[in-house]
């Protein structure tokens, strides 16, 4: 079941979505429609969008304006998708080659530029400086996150902290926007946008962590990207980090010099330290702890069959193995 068939309320307004995306990819430039069609149409959960239309529903919206919304935040999802291809030089995603494998860098950076541009031209249509003052936020805070990821690169010496500050801005940035910008089109009470907004914050969290964890335990089939891809970017995820604070000293300098090669060389036995220094249960256990934060931030919401979604939807988030 894929998520937005959690609740049946909810299916009209999710494809609905899928239209606005799919009628406001128009360019004059044929080659921008025909790379923003196949990123947007290769497949994908849209949590975010999703979470958009849950949030706005579970703080009592009655209006159309959400589908915009939350087209707006699937927009700037898949250009951040677009522009972190070409960084990481990934060839995979969703289990289709990639927009940069088949087109080239250039091309796939100036589309998710005008993705960018097309979601801020939808968000002055809703007219809310409430709603663009947090999107605008997101985007930047967004940016700096991958930067700051970038800069973190090949570096073993990257702390716990470090790391999350990076899936802070990266990741759990969106979500969070997602869910206060629905509260806010709902024009919710102070502690239903508080709630909404920590929700999404820590949802985001846990997503990520999820998303690190997969990168060691799943198959290419199951993700839709090649196994090891962080590995092989040299990327410190959690759990090289626990494996080489937890680990033997022979273990950390494996980890450490794989970090700072990148590459696939000593996947099979960084996967082995991996699990054998227990940092898939120690990330899998700090991801349950920001579902648990997500879930107890809803408490401030009225009862409502989209709060058991959002609830449900939480829950899931750390079972998936896609």
């Amino acid at each position: 079941m894929q998520p937005h068939q959690l609740n049946p309320a909810i299916e009209p307004q999710f494809e609905a979505v899928n239209d606005f995306i799919i009628n406001h990819l128009g360019s004059n430039v044929p080659l921008v429609e025909k790379i923003g069609h196949y990123i947007v149409e290769s497949g994908g959960k849209r949590i975010r969008p999703l979470l958009v239309l849950l949030a706005a529903n579970a703080a009592g919206y009655q209006g159309t304006a959400h589908i915009s919304l939350a087209a707006i935040i699937e927009f700037i999802h898949t250009a951040t998708l677009l522009h972190d291809d070409v960084v990481d030089n990934s060839d995979l995603r969703r289990g289709k080659d990639t927009a940069n494998a088949k087109w080239g860098n250039a091309p796939s950076v100036l589309v998710g530029d005008f993705l960018y541009s097309r979601a801020f031209q939808i968000l002055v249509d809703i007219g809310s400086m409430e709603i663009m003052s947090v999107i605008s936020n997101a985007t930047n805070v967004i940016a700096e996150g991958e930067v700051l990821q970038l800069l973190n690169t090949k570096n073993p010496d990257t702390t716990e902290e470090a790391y999350m500050q990076v899936i802070l801005g990266k990741t759990a940035m969106l979500f969070e926007a997602a869910t206060e910008a629905g509260a806010i089109l709902a024009e919710s009470t102070t502690d239903e946008r508080e709630a909404l907004r920590l929700y999404g914050l820590h949802l985001g969290i846990a997503f990520q962590l999820i998303d690190d964890v997969m990168d060691y335990l799943s198959t290419a089939e199951e993700m839709g990207k090649n196994v090891g891809d962080d590995l092989a970017e040299g990327k410190a995820t959690l759990p090289l980090i626990h494996a080489m604070r937890a680990g033997s000293e022979e273990q950390r300098l494996l980890v450490r010099q794989a970090i700072r090669k990148g590459g696939l060389d000593d996947l099979q036995p960084i996967m082995n330290i991996v699990k054998e220094t227990g940092a898939i249960e120690y990330t899998q256990e700090k991801a349950q702890t920001e579902v648990d934060a997500a879930i107890d931030a809803l408490s401030a919401l009225p009862d409502s069959s989209f709060k058991e979604t959002l609830i449900q939807l939480a829950n899931i988030a750390v079972k998936r193995k896609n």
